[in-house]
């Protein structure tokens, strides 16, 4: 409120501050400007339209670099002036204070930073022939961009830039597309003026393509082609180099304007006209000769001569001298050259006459006699020699011919085609190209049987009398086009039917309300069953959340918001996120009740802000209300857009039967470890040099270098050459590709090393499939930061390559100042979708369906934990991809953590069970006697955390024996000669405490004081040992109920041990620590029942069993001796 009052009165006296500053600047006359480095300056104060730093400068959102969003307490830096001495302050350029900045300490200057070079990947919004713009502030010359990208309005490209420290502004120093691919084979759709479209998905341009010289593309051409990422109207590619698919100006069909030109003699070069082979009868071959005159003043040189390629039988061709062949000397070709008066004299209409020419090539030993037949069409007579002459489609030959000279050209014509055929001659000149369409009719003796036995005659047309009534019948609808499959950018509402909910609430039989839940699942009722069961999951939570509703709470009113206190929300009970909606209810006489909606928009332990009327938050003066819980329908709403999408998807995804091999998105040749020798042999990645467009259409345009730290491997290499042979296969799959769009798995049971294995294959598939777009999801936010933290650290790739995409209702506070930086990328959900890697959960994935992307935007959709989501929670991300050429990855363990379904009716029909553990037990993915197909499943079995002693038992009961122990034997007998072990060498406690279980207050979570203080003493004898003490950030201590951590975490601040994690088995999924310790609170003898499988289901769930998994060293259990487990 007071900072409210502040910006008020700032408003109200600004003209008379401006007031006095203009006299006194007019008193005083001109000043020397004052300048201010502002240096770690705070936000003071924040009004409608401007701000405050330390409450002494001025700024607006004009000054702050990047637009970036700033708040009151945020660290800051900058450069502010002041006109004069008794001036106010006035910032010329903000910039919020960045993590790394912290970190440099008194080193830190300004003009250092500003030479910083800094990623950056945006559209270009402007450019001209000197540079242009990305994302409407970051300048860019054409000298920045790489060798042979011109770049285009629309063009998302990715840049390194820095600050002027003059100008305050950015400028890019290089500049280079986002994503490209290429294209062979490939027909142009259409052409308007100077713009086109290739396939109907490819957008160019001819003021920016870069194309062989004498080639413009034409509709229905063959090419081959370079395209980079770019929005131009309807289309996502645009064409950044083109040329013809064959080498030669083949297949092209010539405007009916060009044809005419090219078919005009030229430079007073005269051709003959009459190029008619006549009638031919299948297989008869006849031969003509072409005269060329040079009837003009000047020289011409004859370059070469081929065809067109319009008769695709090769039916036309050149005839070549065989003399020459059989005497060595290089081939010429029939061209025989005629001094004019000499021996060989033409007619007055430029045709040959009878007399002989004498043949000028080399090697010849005789005289041609040419006879002119009809048409031009010769016999060929040769006294010497009567071989057959071979002939080709393309000479490449200088003839010079002078003023006053001919040569002749022999055309041979094998009939291959009946019917009336044509082919176009191309005559190509040092200064012009003339041509001459060549003609044949071909025959057969069959047509003759086919003559018509009588001549037509056309029946003469009766008139028809006008009917009184007409009764039409409309046919049937006709059948639905096969349109391309478009994202929907509309997320429906889902209503829970009522007959299902009266089914359920009346305790009935749902297979009444639903019976395709009897059916087994397939792809024709996957959508109907599955949303059965998302709505029966639906009804529980509902049912459950209503038992958290409050009677007679009383608020405290705020100066924004009205805040109510909610016990047991820090344990999930109820579980309640930023944006949900509470219903607040006041009963008022006669029965009527008032009810006000509120929004959570703060949570704070067990405080929740809530948003409400304004009206109602100035009068509310602490009656008590009552207080209704909403369940966040969105991530059910998002499950069932997901099902929608699976009509697009055939059997081969979800129900495979049959190994499909596509052609692989890599190819290359893979290196072994490579000893220093062999990496002289093979090429750097920055080597490569392919500028010649007609040799290889990915150009030096496409040679993109990285900005990440570390030197990127060559093709074929590895980015972590610590992979074992299993994790080695399972990344070249991945690359490849092979059986894409049917899932890959990689079976990673715990500390086999799946996470490292994903970033490998993630990694590689950035650096060397240049159009490839990487969505990687997870159930949790903690496994997807997990991922996000780990290609941080890989060091192989820059900030601007990742986005980690939040849910809304996602607290700051939560995530880590590592991930801080990506996730600021995310932000701008539309921005976030086009960077190369984006991570984000499973739910949050659901976001990218309603801002308009195209089918195939992401080419790769990596799903990590997958065990641990609920089928339709994995098609969120999976919908997103091509049906056709979509990669999809699923990575986990189906022995482990599945997913959390609450309804017992969902799990009993199937909800509980993952895509990745139903494909798992599909035969196509199942062991076999040589084990699983390498082409669909990749089994991890090297073990590299725990000691064989922790491993034996899950490997027997869970992976078949398989599981090997490569954990350094150094780290996991750390502890093993411990003098607390019960059994030396084995790293194993079970401690018996006779506890009692309670709860305080209205807080339904529990807690063990006994355990708790038993757990303080272990973690004491561990971390507070004279000899070798195991550091407290190695210990991890697992509690079933958040009362039970929270009591642990006040015992070991106490000690001087915070540094110790406590949490849930979900929070240690993925982690592993030196020592593990699980308490597990609960001590009633006397439950008995299905009371014993709730309170001990998370000990009793074979898949929760990563409290082992996750140590390297002893784990310490503690519990009641006689509660089972």
């Amino acid at each position: 409120m007071v900072s409210a009052v502040k910006c008020v009165i700032a408003k109200l006296l600004a003209p008379l501050w401006r007031k006095v500053d203009d006299d006194e600047e007019n008193s005083y006359g001109a000043a020397t400007e004052d300048i201010r480095q502002l240096r770690g300056s705070v936000v003071t104060q924040l009004c409608h339209d401007y701000g405050m730093i330390d409450d002494t400068v001025y700024f607006t959102t004009n000054e702050v670099l990047g637009g970036i969003p700033l708040r009151v307490r945020d660290t800051v830096n900058g450069l502010a002036v002041r006109d004069s001495v008794q001036g106010g302050w006035r910032a010329l350029r903000v910039e919020k204070n960045s993590d790394a900045w912290e970190d440099l300490g008194g080193g830190f200057s300004l003009e250092t930073d500003c030479n910083q070079l800094r990623p950056l990947i945006g559209t270009v919004t402007s450019c001209d022939r000197d540079g242009g713009f990305i994302n409407q502030t970051t300048f860019f010359p054409q000298n920045a961009c790489c060798e042979g990208f011109k770049p285009m309005k629309g063009d998302w490209v990715q840049a390194q830039y820095f600050i002027s420290p003059t100008q305050w502004s950015s400028q890019a120093r290089t500049v280079s597309p986002l994503r490209y691919r290429r294209l062979d084979q490939v027909r142009v759709s259409s052409v308007f003026g100077r713009c086109g479209v290739v396939e109907d998905s490819v957008f160019f341009s001819l003021d920016n393509l870069l194309l062989p010289p004498g080639f413009r593309p034409s509709a229905g051409d063959l090419v081959r082609l370079v395209v980079v990422e770019s929005n131009q109207s309807f289309y996502c590619w645009r064409a950044l180099c083109m040329a013809p698919w064959d080498d030669s100006i083949s297949n092209r069909s010539i405007p009916e304007v060009d044809l005419k030109c090219l078919l005009e003699d030229k430079g007073g070069v005269v051709i003959d006209h009459k190029t008619h082979f006549g009638a031919l009868m299948l297989g008869e071959t006849r031969d003509m000769v072409i005269w060329i005159q040079n009837k003009g003043s000047e020289t011409h040189r004859l370059k070469c001569f081929d065809f067109a390629g319009w008769d695709l039988e090769n039916q036309f061709n050149i005839v070549t001298d065989p003399l020459a062949q059989r005497q060595g000397v290089p081939q010429q070709t029939a061209v025989t050259q005629v001094v004019s008066g000499g021996i060989g004299g033409s007619s007055t209409n430029g045709t040959p006459t009878s007399d002989p020419a004498v043949d000028l090539r080399p090697g010849s030993t005789g005289t041609t006699v040419l006879l002119a037949g009809e048409e031009g069409v010769v016999e060929e007579k040769e006294h010497q020699d009567t071989v057959r002459k071979p002939s080709v489609r393309r000479v490449e030959r200088d003839v010079e011919i002078t003023p006053g000279q001919k040569v002749s050209v022999t055309l041979s014509c094998q009939a291959r085609n009946i019917g009336r055929c044509s082919e176009l001659l191309l005559l190509h000149f040092s200064s012009f190209t003339t041509g001459r369409i060549l003609e044949v009719t071909v025959g057969s003796t069959e047509e003759g049987i086919l003559q018509p036995s009588a001549p037509y005659c056309p029946a003469a047309t009766q008139p028809r009398p006008q009917a009184a009534h007409v009764f039409t019948v409309m046919a049937a609808h006709p059948p639905q086009r096969l349109t391309k499959r478009h994202l929907p950018n509309f997320l429906g509402n889902y209503p829970v039917p009522q007959a299902l909910r009266d089914c359920v609430e009346s305790d009935s039989d749902v297979l009444v309300a639903q019976p395709c839940l009897g059916e087994s699942l397939s792809v024709d009722n996957m959508r109907l069953r599955f949303s059965s069961l998302l709505w029966l999951e639906e009804l529980q939570a509902e049912k459950e959340l209503r038992e958290f509703n409050i009677t007679g709470a009383i608020l405290r009113r705020g100066a924004v918001y009205l805040h109510l206190e909610v016990l047991g929300l820090a344990e999930g009970r109820p579980s309640l996120f930023i944006g949900d909606k509470v219903a607040l209810k006041k009963p008022i006489s006669g029965g009527v009740v008032m009810e006000y909606i509120g929004y959570v928009t703060e949570i704070n332990e067990e405080d929740v802000s809530l948003r409400v009327n304004t009206e109602f938050q100035h009068g509310y003066l602490g009656e008590p209300l009552d207080v209704e819980f909403t369940f966040n329908r969105l991530t059910m709403r998002r499950c069932h857009l997901a099902l929608e999408q699976t009509k697009h998807f055939g059997d081969n995804v979800f129900f495979p039967t049959a190994v499909v091999l596509q052609v692989p998105l890599w190819t290359g040749v893979w290196y072994p470890e490579q000893s220093e020798e062999v990496k002289e042999k093979i090429p750097t990645a920055d080597g490569v040099k392919l500028s010649d467009l007609s040799v290889d259409m990915v150009s030096k345009a496409t040679q993109t270098k990285s900005d990440s730290g570390r030197p990127i491997p060559s093709p074929g290499q590895l980015f972590n050459q610590q992979l074992n042979p299993a994790q080695r296969e399972a990344v070249k799959h991945i690359l490849a590709g092979d059986c894409r769009p049917t899932p890959y798995i990689l079976f990673g049971p715990p500390g086999t090393g799946k996470t490292i294995t994903l970033i490998e294959a993630i990694l590689q598939v950035y650096h060397h499939l240049s159009s490839s777009r990487v969505l990687v999801c997870t159930p949790s936010n903690s496994a997807a930061d997990l991922i996000c933290i780990r290609l941080h650290a890989s060091g192989f790739l820059n900030a601007a390559s990742l986005a980690r995409v939040n849910a809304s209702c996602r607290q700051e506070e939560s995530i880590t100042e590592v991930i801080r930086q990506y996730s600021r990328a995310g932000e701008d959900i539309r921005q976030a979708s086009f960077h190369r890697i984006v991570v984000s959960t499973c739910s949050s994935a659901g976001m990218f369906y309603q801002i308009g992307l195209r089918v195939g935007h992401f080419t790769h959709v990596f799903l990590d934990e997958a065990g641990q989501a609920m089928e339709p929670e994995a098609l969120i991300p999976l919908g997103l991809l091509s049906e056709r050429d979509g990669q999809i990855v699923l990575a986990g363990d189906p022995c482990q953590l599945g997913p959390v379904v609450k309804s017992k009716q969902s799990q009993a029909f199937g909800l509980g069970v993952s895509l990745l553990e139903r494909l798992m037990a599909n035969p196509l993915y199942s062991k076999g006697d040589g084990g699983y197909n390498p082409m669909l499943v990749t089994k991890l079995v090297y073990n590299y955390r725990s000691h064989e002693a922790l491993l034996a038992l899950p490997s027997r009961l869970f992976y078949s024996g398989e599981l090997c122990v490569r954990a350094q034997r150094a780290v996991v007998d750390s502890l093993c000669h411990w003098s607390h072990l019960p059994t030396k060498g084995f790293p194993l406690i079970f401690h018996g405490v006779r506890g009692m279980e309670m709860r305080e207050g209205n807080n339904p979570s529990w807690f063990n004081p006994a355990e708790a203080v038993q757990v303080m003493m272990y973690c004491c004898k561990l971390a507070k040992k004279l000899y070798n003490p195991v550091a407290a950030s190695d210990i991890g201590i697992i509690a079933p109920y958040r009362k039970q951590s929270e009591k642990v975490r006040l015992l070991l601040h106490r000690m001087g041990l915070s540094d110790i994690k406590v949490g849930s088995v979900e929070e240690f999924q993925g982690q592993e620590f030196l020592v593990i310790i699980l308490t597990t609170v609960r001590a009633n003898e006397s439950v008995e029942g299905d009371d014993l499988q709730s309170i001990l289901g998370f000990l009793s769930n074979p898949k929760r069993q990563c409290g082992c998994d996750a140590t390297q060293s002893p784990p310490h259990h503690r519990g009641k001796p006689t509660c089972p487990c």
